[in-house]
C-alpha cells in the first residue's frame, strides 16, 4: 500500500529537515544529502535517525539514478 500523498507532502528527514525521495516499490524514504534510507514497515515510515541506514556510494548512485529514471521527485520543495 502506498503512503498517503498528504503525508508525503509533510514528511521530512528528522536530521536535516529536508525533503526525501519516496521509493514505493522498495518500501523506503531516502535522503540523498545524507545518504540515509528510512524503511517503511506496515505502511508506517520509521523516521528515527538511530534506525536509519546509511547507504554506500554505489547504492546512493543507484537510488539517485532510479529516482531520475522513474520520475521520483522530492516529498516537497526545499
Amino acid at each position: 500500500m502506498a503512503l498517503d500523498p498528504q503525508l508525503l507532502e509533510i514528511l521530512a528527514c528528522p536530521d536535516d529537515k529536508g525533503p526525501l525521495l519516496y521509493f514505493e516499490a522498495d518500501g523506503a524514504l531516502y535522503n540523498p544529502r545524507l545518504k540515509r534510507r528510512y524503511v517503511i514497515r506496515d505502511d508506517i515510515p520509521i523516521m528515527l535517525v538511530d534506525e536509519a541506514e546509511t547507504v554506500s556510494d554505489a547504492e546512493h548512485d543507484r537510488l539517485v539514478a532510479k529516482a531520475e529514471a522513474e520520475g521520483i521527485t522530492p516529498t516537497f520543495e526545499a
